[in-house]
């Protein structure tokens, strides 16, 4: 670099542009210097001077000397929903986000001890090799290690974050992507973003679900952009999801024939699942043919429309526990306060809040929260735990120490 501050990383700006759907342009003109300058930035030729960084700073939200901290391993590339060339810019705002989760859960990982990733282990190199028979048993699998039964799941974003995930539901602002996952190299377990522009309880299940098949059954596939190999790999996780939210046996017991959309509309509630994800799995499972799933879907349309169901506002999307919990633990206790979190992290209050899921101004200490954990004396780190409901502290944190 020719000048400017030291310890620059181009890398953040470039992460910082897509996070916040800024182009070149628009930045050069708020911090009030040349598209050409910024492009300097942005290839390292160039480093900002310290006014020029500190305006960079505000623009962006972000502390300074965020900008200086090296950028970790990228995670693997996620497979999206939506593969359509007029979603790229949506598509790479939301890897950003999630690189930004990945560096929460990291700063966080100083402290705790999440929980152990505990998912069925496949090894498939190619969507081909992947018949409906293993999708069939991964999601039993699942279940199986997750101690969940053969019934309704009550809550599943708390299995998944129990299972050692990493998960986020955030307001995006891009309706046609509903979530997307990938694996951290860092943190050695993997990260789901879901989208909360929808306030469906059932669709964010299936979604989640859906990220969870691809997790399972994809973690060693490259991804491609070729579009038939993208629907492969989409329609496999979709599948998983209607497998791993609807056991075979047990669903199809309750399931009266012939099958009507009002009968369905029964067992909704009860498994959490939309009638038109209960249709498919039916037409999956061969309880109904072709002939009979297509009459359904028109009578649905019909009826209801394509986008809504009744009873879709009985069901609130379930809530992430993980990251949010883990702060509040740590500020209770005085290991991390509240006032220090952003600036240990990096990212701005909002930020953090909105990718933890912390209350609106938490971090400001403008919040009302009640802090139900504790700390327990001890010499051992702490442990965040969910798989009991919960997470539960046990000993006291390791000194607060800032990762070079």
């Amino acid at each position: 670099m020719s000048r400017g501050i030291t310890g620059f990383e181009p890398e953040r700006l470039l992460q910082a542009l897509a996070a916040r759907g800024l182009s070149q342009v628009a930045l050069a003109s708020m911090v009030g210097v040349s598209p050409a300058t910024v492009s300097k930035w942005k290839s390292g030729q160039q480093s900002p001077e310290a006014e020029a960084l500190a305006n960079l700073s505000k623009v962006i939200n972000v502390t300074p000397e965020w900008f200086t901290r090296p950028i970790p391993e990228k995670c693997s590339l996620p497979l999206f929903r939506s593969n359509a060339s007029a979603h790229a810019n949506a598509r790479t705002m939301l890897e950003a986000r999630l690189e930004w989760a990945q560096d929460i859960a990291l700063a966080l990982g100083e402290f705790v001890d999440f929980p152990e990733v505990n998912l069925p282990k496949r090894t498939f190199t190619d969507p081909d090799q992947i018949t409906n028979a293993d999708i069939e048993e991964a999601a039993d699998e699942c279940r199986e290690l997750w101690g969940l039964g053969r019934r309704a799941i009550p809550d599943l974003a708390m299995a998944i974050e129990g299972a050692g995930v990493i998960l986020v539901r955030e307001e995006t602002g891009v309706a046609t992507i509903e979530g997307l996952s990938a694996w951290s190299q860092v943190l050695s377990r993997p990260l789901v973003l879901l989208s909360a522009d929808k306030q469906n309880g059932f669709r964010s299940r299936f979604d989640l679900a859906h990220e969870l098949g691809h997790l399972i059954l994809h973690k060693g596939i490259e991804r491609s952009t070729d579009p038939v190999r993208h629907k492969i790999m989409e329609d496999q996780a979709h599948r998983f999801a209607g497998a791993f939210l609807l056991p075979a046996e047990t669903f199809a017991a309750e399931v009266r024939s012939p099958v009507t959309l009002d009968s369905l509309l029964l067992l909704k509630q009860r498994w959490g699942v939309s009638v038109a994800a209960m249709v498919m799995r039916l037409w999956a499972l061969r309880v109904i043919d072709d002939d009979a799933k297509s009459l359904l879907f028109k009578r649905r349309s019909a009826r209801w429309g394509v986008k809504a169901e009744p009873g879709d506002d009985g069901r609130a999307p379930e809530q992430t526990r993980l990251l949010r919990r883990t702060i509040e633990l740590l500020a209770s206790s005085g290991v991390l306060p509240v006032n220090a979190v952003s600036t240990y992290i990096g990212l701005s209050d909002t930020d953090i809040e909105m990718l933890t899921g912390l209350p609106m101004r938490y971090l400001s200490g403008n919040a009302e929260v009640v802090h139900l954990a504790k700390l327990k004396s001890a010499s051992s780190p702490v442990s965040v735990d969910l798989t009991n409901n919960d997470i539960s502290a046990v000993g006291v944190v390791v000194p607060f120490n800032r990762r070079k």
